[in-house]
This record gives structure tokens, C-alpha cells and sequence, in this order.
């Protein structure tokens, strides 16, 4: 997202908070006539221009992003499948020697017992780990398209918000974290899904073959500059030789 500035509204913010400053209202004139008390707001010190908003919630509570979530299932149904057998094939294997594990345990520890314990739950872990690869390289297909989802979406939400500001007049959008407390009326998560959904109804599920997220592609990218600026440079070839000139003539 692109850092968005107005100096004017954080002019205004700072005048909006000098006015209700006691000290700023002794500097006004003391001849003046007092003002009559003005009616309560109908909303409680809203300060226009200022807006928060959850994009990770806008992208979560996009039509495309739901649609995609919805379909996955089906459409990734085989991998899905596979990646459950491997798993109740995987705690099969392992629950035997957790009790054998845990039975080990009751007994007087002694050295020969502690090294059995610990060879034993070496091979518990290193069995865990390694079926976890396995799951995690059978989903991969599943996951690389929640990725490619999320990144069409991404792709046009600096967008979706540039056009939710202009639309509700908002010169500042801060993000939740940023805020101590706010009120229902700066959020602007609702009008942002409106944009997206209006720029991309749908995603494309499958992503095409050989996609890969953004993040690595920049990570290869960066990988791939930091090789180049590490190549020596080629020597320069080296100038002719300057053709011999006239020999003197021996006497």
C-alpha cells in the first residue's frame, strides 16, 4: 500500500485540537460577547477526513476471496484426501511408539534407559517432522491457490481504497493497530470490500503452471542481484602493442 499524506488535514486535526485547549481559548477576546452554547452534535466529536480500516478483513470479506474458499475444497478434493490418509496413516505409525515411549518412562531411569529414551523419542520426532513435509508437499497445490487468490485481490486493493477514500471524503486511513479507540463511524473495512468486489467478482481459482507468490519471486529476484553485484567485473582487454618504429642504422 502507498503511504498516503495531506498535510492540510493534519493542519486542520492540529487546529480541531488547539480549539478545545483551555489555554488556546484565553488567547481569544476578552471584549468579544460570549457566544451562546451550541446544540449537542448529533455524533460525538466525529472529526471528518480520518477513517480506519482492516484490509486483511476487507480481503477476507471479499466476494472472490469467499467464492475461492468455497470452491478449494472441491476442487483440491483429491490432494485434500490424500494429505488426511497420509495423516491417520502417520498417527498410526507413530501412537505405538509413543507408548512404548511413555511405558519406558515408569521404569528406574538408569544411563542405558535415558540414552533408550532418547533414541526413542529421536525417531518419534524425526518421524513427525518428516510426515509433516510429506503433507505439507502433498497440499501445495491447495495452497499455492489460497496464495494466487489472495494476490489478485491484493493487486487491486490499493486501488479499492483510493477510490473508498474519495468516495467518503477521507484524507487519513490509519490501521486498527494504530488507534487506542475509535468509533463505529471512522471505519471504512465495508466501504473498501464494496470497491473490491466491484474490481474483481471472481478469482481465478487454479493458478497458472509454474506460478509461484510474490514473496518468492522477489526473494529470487533480490537473490539473483546480489549474485550479479558479486560477479567480478571482466578485465578490460589489454591495449596493441604500439608497432616498433624505425630502427637506427648502426654505423
Amino acid at each position: 500500500m502507498k503511504l498516503i499524506r495531506n498535510s492540510a488535514l493534519v493542519a486542520a486535526v492540529s487546529l480541531v485540537a488547539l480549539s478545545a485547549n483551555p489555554a488556546f481559548a484565553e488567547k481569544k477576546d476578552k471584549n468579544a460577547p460570549a457566544a451562546a452554547p451550541a446544540a449537542p452534535a448529533a455524533t460525538s466529536n466525529v472529526v471528518q477526513g480520518i477513517a480506519v480500516a482492516n484490509l486483511q478483513a476487507a480481503i477476507a470479506n471479499t466476494d472472490a476471496f469467499r467464492v475461492a474458499q468455497q470452491q478449494r475444497p472441491v476442487t483440491y478434493k483429491p490432494q485434500i484426501d490424500q494429505a488426511q490418509a497420509r495423516g491417520n496413516a502417520l498417527e498410526a505409525q507413530i501412537k505405538p511408539m509413543i507408548d512404548r515411549f511413555n511405558a519406558a518412562r515408569q521404569g528406574t531411569m538408569t544411563p542405558a534407559l535415558q540414552t533408550q529414551l532418547q533414541t526413542q523419542a529421536r525417531a518419534i520426532q524425526e518421524l513427525q517432522e518428516k510426515g509433516k513435509q510429506e503433507i505439507q508437499q502433498i497440499l501445495l497445490p491447495a495452497a499455492l491457490s489460497e496464495a494466487f487468490v489472495n494476490e489478485q485481490i491484493e493487486d487491486k486493493l490499493d486501488q479499492a481504497v483510493q477510490s473508498a477514500m474519495t468516495k467518503n471524503r477521507v484524507s487519513l486511513l490509519l490501521q486498527p493497530g494504530a488507534v487506542i479507540a475509535r468509533a463505529n463511524a471512522y471505519d471504512l473495512t465495508d466501504e473498501i470490500v464494496t470497491e473490491l468486489n466491484a474490481l474483481l467478482p471472481t478469482a481465478q481459482l487454479v493458478p497458472p503452471q509454474g506460478w509461484e507468490p510474490r514473496e518468492v519471486r522477489e526473494a529470487r529476484a533480490q537473490q539473483a542481484a546480489q549474485q550479479a553485484g558479486n560477479r567480478p567485473a571482466a578485465a578490460a582487454p589489454a591495449a596493441p602493442a604500439a608497432p616498433a618504429g624505425p630502427q637506427p642504422e648502426g654505423r
